[in-house]
């Protein structure tokens, strides 16, 4: 499987941004997709994750109401829709697919894409 990370970019504090993940080369529907993010120095955090059918979603405490995960199996894309950003969340954003859930440790997730570069300025 293939992930293309896409829509990062910088904004302001208290904008919005969404990001995209379209996968190629898989069967996209039988994933559970998540959205980390990682600063330098720090570990890769998972900041949402979204099971093949849609219907149960993780969001970290340090986004939960601002974020929003979705998913569109038709077009094998995963989106994350991330509304009043704050500094902190300024970070690389990575998609990424796993067999099977519950998936909240990066080890559980076996497909990565390149990263999308998100930096909220105050």
């Amino acid at each position: 499987v293939q992930l293309q990370a896409s829509g990062g970019g910088l904004v302001q504090a208290g904008g919005s941004l969404r990001l995209s993940c379209a996968a190629s080369g898989g069967t996209f529907s039988s994933y559970t997709m998540g959205w980390f993010r990682q600063v330098p120095g720090k570990e890769r955090e998972l900041v949402a994750a979204i099971t093949w059918s849609g219907y149960n979603t993780y969001y970290a405490d340090s986004v939960k109401g601002r974020f929003t995960i979705s998913r569109d199996n038709a077009k094998n894309t995963v989106y994350l829709q991330m509304n009043s950003l704050k500094p902190e969340d300024t970070a690389v954003y990575y998609c990424a697919a796993a067999v099977g859930a519950p998936a909240r440790r990066a080890d559980d997730y076996r497909y990565w894409g390149q990263g999308t570069l998100v930096t909220v300025s105050s």
